[in-house]
């Protein structure tokens, strides 16, 4: 079957089997029984668990699965109708568990598109969830720095609160591709960050051009989510970057919690990469 997937020793095409990718060089990789596939080698791997460990892959998933951020999915689902044709191979930088790669992907097929999408994600915890998610995509342990796909392969890239790798996603991208970047907007989770700083600060939101895209729009995606219980509460602050850096008196508010109704925010910038289809 015909993967996204490039060889990351040799760069050669990967044949997707039924338990495994193999390249005309001879280089083999297993699909593990979850149905993802290990393509980081040895070498460039800096830990021998690297991306989010299994509890925070599981509070992510657990939260996500609640639906909390559903408006955000659906927003990136239209923008990918509205911006790809008949045929479309889509790349989720950074996909986690797959719940934004699985959105795109069913929003697509549904409209009778023809999609090849693959995810990477340096969590083989998250990937075992992204690969049960959405059976009919692929996904691959890998750097968001060296992503083991083909120059000029995909017509949309996702990155979703995921590093910035923009020489990759240049490369990676067909002229005429489209970028879709998904940042917090200035309000996100502002009653969560009251309860967790003496003077939390609004997130900046700005228009950072990149050399070699075009900006098409930035659509912006806000609401507010009742948190019901102290568990989604903890998923959500899991999620955070303020997990690693709140004082631990603002943890310990957080967790005295019941309930908590907090904004989401979300912008997402739409980006063509320059030159002819």
């Amino acid at each position: 079957m015909e993967s996204l997937f490039r060889c990351p020793i040799c760069r050669a095409a990967l044949d997707r089997q039924d338990n495994r990718y193999l390249c005309p060089g001879g280089h083999s990789f297993d699909r593990a029984a979850a149905g993802y596939v290990h393509l980081l080698p040895a070498n460039k791997m800096h830990s021998k668990d690297p991306g989010d460990d299994k509890g925070m892959a599981t509070a992510r998933n657990r939260f996500l699965s609640g639906g909390y951020y559903q408006p955000l999915c659906d927003a990136l689902a239209q923008l990918a109708l509205q911006y790809t044709s008949e045929t479309v191979s889509v790349l989720d930088s950074g996909c986690g568990e797959g719940y934004y790669s699985a959105a795109i992907y069913q929003a697509l097929a549904q409209a009778g598109r023809k999609v090849n999408l693959a995810g990477v994600d340096l969590s083989k915890h998250a990937l075992r969830r992204a690969a049960k998610r959405e059976k009919a995509a692929e996904f691959a342990v890998a750097s968001v720095y060296d992503i083991p796909v083909a120059d000029r392969s995909a017509d949309l890239i996702l990155n979703c609160f995921s590093p910035l790798a923009l020489e990759e996603f240049l490369r990676i991208l067909k002229p005429g591709g489209v970028y879709f970047y998904v940042v917090p907007g200035e309000k996100h989770l502002w009653e969560l960050k009251e309860i967790l700083y003496e003077n939390p600060y609004p997130n900046t939101e700005k228009l950072t051009p990149y050399e070699g895209f075009t900006y098409l729009e930035v659509r912006p995606v806000d609401g507010v989510i009742h948190l019901p219980d102290q568990q989604t509460i903890s998923d959500l602050f899991q999620m955070t970057p303020y997990f690693w850096k709140t004082p631990k008196s603002g943890t310990e508010k957080l967790a005295a919690l019941d309930s908590l109704d907090t904004a989401i925010s979300f912008r997402i910038h739409v980006f063509r990469k320059d030159g002819m289809p």
